[in-house]
């Protein structure tokens, strides 16, 4: 599995658009067309620094939303957009969801429904920046794992376990990672490893590739 999280406004300054995402954006409101070109140029990006480059090939979306390439069936993408932050994943015959989350203020009831009762109480006790971005480390992961499964939301991302702290796991099908030392925001990753037991998560170009 491959990955990159970036700042939107930076990947739309160094790369250009392909043609089938400006014309998709060009039907959305402003705010949420600068997320939808900016999170397929940086999957365009990623492809590229993989050795997969889609060229203008589309990037789709199912009915629930999920991303997918009709040129490329065989690889697994995903997308996720957060407050100025774009990620995108993508994986060779594997399902994956990546989630990238700006952190924001959480209360209490939303502690104990994402997480265990001992965490929830060492997360209300912490200072509120603190608070804020570990709970977005744990809602991020719970998020890419149920994008990986391709149910969402409806998936029930609380209840996928994620401790305080952690960075590495499994929940069902799916294997994920935390990536807390390699990023500037919290972003959580999954993939599927029915292919391919042993998993393999990295993320690419950590100095920038393209420009970026």
């Amino acid at each position: 599995m491959h990955y990159l999280v970036r700042r939107g406004e930076e990947v739309l300054d160094a790369l250009p658009v392909a043609a089938p995402d400006r014309e998709a954006a060009a039907e959305l409101p402003p705010w949420r067309a600068l997320e939808h070109a900016a999170s397929r140029t940086l999957l365009r990006a990623l492809l590229r620094e993989i050795g997969e480059d889609l060229g203008d090939g589309r990037v789709a979306a199912r009915p629930s939303g999920r991303p997918y390439l009709p040129d490329r069936p065989d690889l697994g993408v995903s997308l996720s957009h957060s407050s100025g932050w774009v990620a995108a994943a993508v994986a060779l015959d594997r399902d994956v969801g990546v989630d990238v989350q700006a952190p924001r203020a959480v209360g209490d009831r939303l502690l104990r429904l994402c997480c265990a009762p001992g965490d929830a109480e060492a997360l209300a006790a912490m200072p509120e920046s603190g608070r804020r971005r570990e709970f977005a480390w744990i809602f991020t992961t719970q998020e890419a794992c149920v994008k990986a499964t391709g149910t969402g939301f409806a998936g029930r991302p609380w209840t996928v376990p994620v401790t305080l702290g952690q960075r590495t796991g499994a929940w069902e099908q799916v294997r994920w990672c935390a990536p807390r030392d390699a990023q500037p925001v919290p972003a959580g990753c999954a993939w599927t490893d029915r292919r391919e037991p042993s998993g393999v998560f990295r993320q690419v170009g950590a100095g920038g590739g393209d420009g970026l």
